[in-house]
Order: structure tokens, then sequence, then C-alpha cells
């Protein structure tokens, strides 16, 4: 459509919107909007039409209270009526016609006879008239609903609540009150609450401070009259003093809002004059140059790998994580300089290698198609701490790569080795002869010829069969939990299943003697300790010939290792076994029938614990004769505390002037003096004299 079309359509529009209305005059002049609902204290309409020479009046409450119909109108009012304003802008042709309310909006008091019922807080008819003379040209209806909650432009206090001072006064008289303008049920100390809504909850009132009760009467105070025993002293010692000065008074005094930090891997570094860092101890995360922690991937008490985990000076580890090529994140950076301790920082030495045999690393590959995505990852990742007392000396990392493609499953490998600056040849000689935490523990068989043995645990694979299960060494410190499943026919003898299941555990355990320190030598007896076995528990209780029903089956294996610290080299701990037991747990076998018990094999799962127990290396002092017979006396396992019986007379307590409690420590003591005498017979005796 051309300029000249456009033109002549917008020229139709304009004819037909001048043209006159069936049953209207032409010429005449209406309020644009006609009807207003009106649910805000402000609204505007349009008056269309020469403005010149017309009165505008707002009439308030128009409707006949009779008849509910529309009064007559006239055109004397004015621009005011009752709590409502209307404001008249003139313009060319048309006039901005506002009405707005003068006053707050405020709820109603539950009292109040003649009020709009809450939450309505104004239920009003209005009509605004366009007069010329005594002429009517139009009229505006108005409908006003307002609530109370309603946005408000008018005058608004700027009072603010005052919070009384928590030390003197409760913060709040009626905790439970939490509605406002409302009644609370079971509130019985919300004043908004009527006697009627009263008697509905008056037998469950809420108790306590949350149910107003915010000054309780304690025990120490006189008038109180506790149900238990109650001390010959207590009339003498008690408190006399009225409820308004509580204990309960400055419970959340000077209280403070903490705003939630975001936790991250920053953390301060050990800042003293002279020497920023202090050293690395064991356990201590490793940090970088940036005062963040040196993260490597390693396996969280789920299972699952973990990538931002902290590597903690002098534990070494050995994880396997895998991954997709859709999942797979790059680690930290290799050119990130580590913290050595005495704040001094060294680069990483990184050596990179390429994959020759992936199948080691692939455990799992789907059906690739002729084209496939690949990209070069890493496979595996092996670093070496070199340590010299509290610091790191060199860093070497040795970065395996390969290409993954979509649709294979990578397992990656990390390790993280320790090892001092006096190593020769990758054999590190301990300086420290204690026993750390993730190395093996050390076992022996002192009676055969060959004194090399072994403390494992099972390492199941597969299905979890014992038949298929590998084993793998005891880590000192780590508690450990396996077991695998061992099958049984239906026709099993009882006692060769016991000795069955007895050798398998039996086969974990091949050793006599338990390591007391790492470097322990074989040669040396008082190296060793001596492994406490416990026999199984057999009943011989005979099964009367039924089959798939065997009592007594000791199938776990419960290995209790016993440890103390008992000094430290270099500010690591030096860590010794004292002692070890190997106990049974006997179970009752019965086997369970399938689906028609047409399978005649059974599954008996066999495990074995370890659990290390740190017990301290001189033990305690045993409790004197003095501390048996006088524990009352002790402040900390008693509510009262005799050695603290003149506690206000010393210079610790703040609660009055030093000067006010000599004062009355004296008066007191006078009093006790001058009842000690009276109470003597011969004070009586001078007395009637």
């Amino acid at each position: 459509m051309g300029a000249a079309g456009f033109g002549a359509l917008l020229l139709l529009l304009l004819l037909l919107r001048a043209a006159p209305c069936p049953g209207q005059p032409a010429g005449d002049t209406v309020f644009q909007p006609s009807f207003i609902h009106m649910s805000g204290p402000r609204v505007n309409s349009f008056f269309l039409g020469n403005s010149s020479g017309v009165n505008f009046s707002i009439i308030l409450s128009p409707r006949d209270a009779e008849t509910g119909k529309l009064k007559l109108a006239n055109c004397s009012g004015s621009q005011r009526a009752g709590d409502w304003n209307l404001d008249v802008t003139p313009g060319v042709n048309i006039a901005k016609v506002t009405v707005s309310l003068s006053r707050s909006l405020e709820l109603c008091l539950p009292n109040a006879t003649e009020c709009c019922p809450s939450p309505l807080c104004m239920v009003e008819t209005l009509q605004v008239l366009a007069c010329r003379g005594s002429v009517m040209l139009a009229q505006l209806l108005i409908q006003a609903e307002i609530f109370a909650n309603s946005s408000f432009a008018g005058n608004v206090s700027e009072n603010a609540t005052v919070i009384p001072n928590q030390a003197f006064k409760p913060l709040g008289s009626c905790p439970c009150n939490l509605t406002a303008g409302a009644c609370d049920v079971r509130c019985c100390c919300d004043l908004e609450c009527t006697p009627d809504l009263q008697q509905l909850f008056s037998g469950s009132c809420f108790p306590g401070v949350f149910g107003g009760d915010v000054n309780p009467p304690y025990d120490q105070l006189c008038s109180s009259q506790p149900m238990e025993y109650t001390p010959e002293w207590f009339p003498f010692l008690c408190v006399q003093s009225s409820l308004d000065n509580t204990p309960f008074l400055g419970y959340f005094y000077h209280g403070s809002i903490s705003a939630p930090k975001v936790p991250s891997f920053k953390i301060p570094l050990q800042t003293s004059p002279g020497k920023p860092f202090t050293g690395y101890r064991e356990g201590d995360p490793i940090v970088t140059a940036e005062d963040e922690y040196f993260t490597v991937p390693q396996q969280s008490m789920a299972g699952q790998c973990v990538g931002n985990a902290p590597v903690a000076y002098l534990h070494n580890f050995d994880v396997k994580c895998p991954t997709n090529l859709e999942s797979y994140k790059e680690g930290l950076p290799h050119d990130v300089r580590i913290n050595s301790g005495t704040a001094d920082f060294i680069q990483q030495n990184v050596v990179y290698r390429a994959i020759t045999d992936r199948s080691k690393f692939i455990t799992a590959s789907e059906n690739l198609a002729a084209e496939v995505l690949c990209q070069n990852v890493t496979f595996a990742e092996h670093y070496k701490f070199i340590w010299k007392d509290m610091n790191i000396e060199q860093v070497n990392v040795t970065v395996f790569l390969g290409s993954l493609c979509d649709g294979e499953i990578l397992t990656q490998r990390f390790t993280v080795e320790f090892l001092s600056l006096n190593s020769t040849h990758g054999e590190e000689l301990f300086e420290n002869p204690g026993y750390q935490v993730g190395k093996p523990v050390k076992a022996a068989n002192l009676n055969a010829s060959d004194p090399l043995g072994s403390l494992n645990i099972w390492q199941p694979a597969g299905r979890g069969l014992c038949a298929s299960a590998a084993d793998r060494p005891v880590l000192f410190g780590v508690d450990s939990y396996s077991g695998c499943i061992l099958e049984v026919d239906i026709n099993e003898d009882c006692s060769f299943l016991r000795g069955n299941v007895t050798e398998k555990l039996n086969a974990l355990v091949q050793a006599t003697h338990i390591g007391k320190r790492d470097n322990s030598s074989y040669t040396d007896l008082s190296d060793w300790v001596e492994i406490i076995r416990l026999d199984p528990f057999s009943s011989n209780l005979s099964t009367g010939g039924l089959k798939g029903f065997c009592p007594d089956i000791p199938a776990n294996l419960n290995i209790h290792i016993i440890f103390a610290k008992v000094g430290a080299v270099q500010g690591i701990p030096l860590q010794e076994i004292l002692a070890v037991q190997i106990s049974y747990s006997t179970v009752l076998w019965q086997f369970q029938c399938g689906l028609g018990c047409r399978n005649t094999l059974s599954f008996l799962p066999i495990t074995a614990s370890v659990q290390f127990i740190e017990v301290p290396a001189q033990p305690p002092p045993p409790v004197t004769r003095y501390q048996k017979i006088y524990a009352e006396f002790d402040c900390n396992q008693n509510e009262v505390c005799w050695p603290q019986l003149l506690y206000p007379l010393t210079r610790f307590y703040t609660g009055e002037p030093y000067s006010q409690c000599l004062a009355k420590g004296l008066f007191l003591a006078f009093l006790v003096l001058l009842a000690t005498i009276m109470s003597n017979p011969w004070f009586s005796k001078l007395w009637s004299r």
C-alpha cells in the first residue's frame, strides 16, 4: 500500500472517530474512561472536549441507602468531598482529572464499631461531574475498594519502632504474636484476641517464653518453691528480687548477625615478623603461590572422585577415576608455583610422555562410528614431592597423555608420593621411624624360617566371589571394611563349611607378629608385638539332619589395632602400634531358596574389618581418694560450686562496684559472727543476768 493509500485510510479513521455514536449528539463531551474500579489511593481519567468554562466537582456516596440506586446528581458540588480530592489539569480539547485519597490507610481496631471490616479499609462510591453552569455535560463513576496493604504515597508516619534495650527489658512481651491485626491461635497473650476467641483455646496456650512468660521464676529465687529436695542453706543464700530483674534478661544481648561467607580454598598464611610461613606439618594442605590449595583428584568417603581435593603433606595416595570425553575436565595447571614452607616458591618439574598401550586405561568402549571425535587428554599424573624437615625441596611431575575418543571410558590414575631428600635410588631412608597414615602395616611370621608376613584385606572384583577376589595390604590409620561372597551348596556339611570359612579368613593374616614401628627389624624381637587371637565360638549344636542350615559360622573377621603417639620427630608425630587383636563373629547360615528352588547353590557373605584405636601413650593418672570423696566440690561436675562461694568478693566480679561488694561481704560476715555468738549457751546465760 502506497503513501497516498495509507493517508486516505488514516483520514477515514479520523472521520469515524469524530462521528457521533447512535443516540449521542454531535459535539458531546465525555470522560474516558467513564467507569473506574479503584484499588489504590490515586486514579486518573481524561475529559475529552473543550474544558473552558467547565466546573468539575466530586460527590461522595451518591447511592441511595434504601433503594441502592444512584441519586440524581447536581452541579452544586466542589473539588473536595470527605477524604477525597479532585485535581484537574486542563489542556487543548482535553483535561486530566485526578482523584486521590488524602488520609493514610490504617487497619481498623478490633473493638471499633463504625469501621470497615479488616482487611478492607475503604469501600466507597464516587461521582465526578463536569458542568457548565447548571447543565451537566459528563459524569465519571468510581467504585473505590482499597485494601490496607495497598501502596500508598500519602502522609506516612516517620516514627520508627523503638526497640527496647534487651539487657533491661524483654525484646518482645508476647513472642507468639506473629500476625499483625489478627488473633493468633493458642497465643493467650495476644491482645488482639477477643475473650470469645480465647475461650476456644484457653486450655492449650503456648507455654514458656514463647507463650508470653518472658520472666519465669528461676530456681535461685526465694519465692519459688522447688519440688525437689531443698538444701538447708537455701533460705540463707536465696535471691530476693522482683521478676523484672531476671537472669533471662540479656540472654540474647549483644547478638550479632554475620553474613554467610562463601567457602573458598584460599587460606591465610601463618604470618609472623621476619618469617611469613612456619612450614608444613603432617596433614597440612599444600599451598600455592596464589594462597590457594594445591589440588589433585582424590576419592571421597563415598568412593567418588573429587577434582578439587587438597593434597596433604606427607600423605601418599594412588587413586583411579573413571571418566569419558563428555565429562572430562582439565586439572590444575602445571605451571602453578608451590609454597615450599618458608615463603619461597618452587616450580614444578614436568615431564610429558605418550601412552603406548591404551588398553590399560580404556576399561570399556561402545560401538564407535566411522567418524568419531577424539581429543588428546591426560591419562595419568604422578607427583613426587622431595621433602626435608618441614619444607618441600622439589616437585617432579610425570604426565602421560593419550587420545580419548567419544564413547570410550577412561580410567585416570593419580599418584602422590613423598620422598625424603636423603633417599637413594628410590628407596627412602625414613627419618621418622614411626608409622605414617596410609603406609602398609608391617607384619612378620617369626615362627617360620622366612619371617616375611602379610596382613591383608579383600579387594573384590567382578561378581565379588571369594574365588576371584584379590587382596591388598592393611594401611595404617585407615579403617577398612571389605568382604566377598562364598558359594555354598545346600548339602554342605556344617563342619566342613566352618573350616572352609576359617581357612579363607586366616589366609588374610599370614603373620604372628606386627611391627611396632615402620622400621622394625626382623632380628630384634622387641620391635614386634604378638597378635592376640581369639578363636571363634563353637557350640557344637546338632542340626538334626537338616539341610541348608548351619549355626556358628565364623563369617566375620575383626582386626583391632591399638596405637599411640609416643613422641615427635621434627614436628612429625611418632606413632607406634601397641597391640593387635583378631576375633571372629559368628552367623547363622540358612539356604535361601530361589524361584522354584531349582538352584542348589546359595551365597554366604564373609567380611573382614580393620579398626585403628588410638590410646594415650601414658595411662592417665588414677583417681585419688580425695577426688572420689570430694567430687561434690568439683565445679565442672556440680551445679553448686563451693570454691566460688566468695566469688562476689573477688576482683573478677564486675556486677557491682568493688567497694559495695566488700561492704556487703563484711556486713554478711558480721551477721554470721553475731549469729554464732548468740547461739552459744554462755551468751544466753550472760543475757539472762
